[in-house]
């Protein structure tokens, strides 16, 4: 599949698992493409971002992350979801963190990888939600009749999976259907 991927997806790849390396993560996450995807400039994707605004909000987008790997994974909205169970996620956490140390939920031990592109890799192996991110951005670019997956075919996928990172692009205005209002003008001149 990866023989299929543009410079701009193989990019976007390749910056998930620099930003798993540099986290600390044992793993490639949804996360780590989201953050890669907002470091892409000059792409269809970064264009769709920046003309939905996401991009001003790096700042606040990268807290919400850490928050929700912090809590290992659980979103605002699965968060606020079992706070009306009667769960409260901040105390079990801070139980977790009391007995087993600050950040226990959310770094596992790492291990070297081969790459998909080839050579070594030192981040992690990719997460199953982000390999079905991967096998999604090619449903998406066969959908639109593109050859090549890009970035906006992984800006799509990231919107669709369920999750952290779908929540926060949707709490955004980031959603299937605005990325695709964005992209549209972009086919148009092409």
């Amino acid at each position: 599949m990866f023989e299929r991927f543009a410079a701009d997806a193989r990019d976007i790849v390749r910056g998930a698992a620099e930003h798993s390396r540099r986290a600390g993560a044992a793993t490639v996450g949804e996360e780590h493409m989201l953050t890669a995807l907002l470091d892409a400039q000059g792409t269809p994707a970064a264009l769709a971002l920046a003309t939905l605004g996401f991009v001003a909000h790096r700042d606040e987008v990268a807290g919400a992350l850490d928050r929700a790997r912090r809590r290992g994974g659980v979103s605002e909205a699965d968060q606020a979801a079992l706070a009306d169970l009667g769960i409260d996620v901040d105390e079990i956490v801070a139980r977790v963190e009391r007995v087993h140390g600050e950040g226990a939920l959310a770094v596992a031990p790492r291990r070297r990888r081969t790459w998909p592109f080839g050579g070594r890799s030192t981040a992690g192996p990719f997460t199953a939600g982000a390999k079905a991110v991967l096998e999604k951005s090619l449903r998406e670019a066969l959908e639109r009749g593109d050859k090549h997956i890009g970035g906006e075919h992984i800006l799509l996928a990231l919107t669709s999976r369920p999750g952290v990172v779908a929540d926060l692009l949707a709490e955004h205005g980031v959603t299937r259907m605005t990325v695709l209002r964005a992209l549209a003008p972009q086919a148009q001149a092409g």
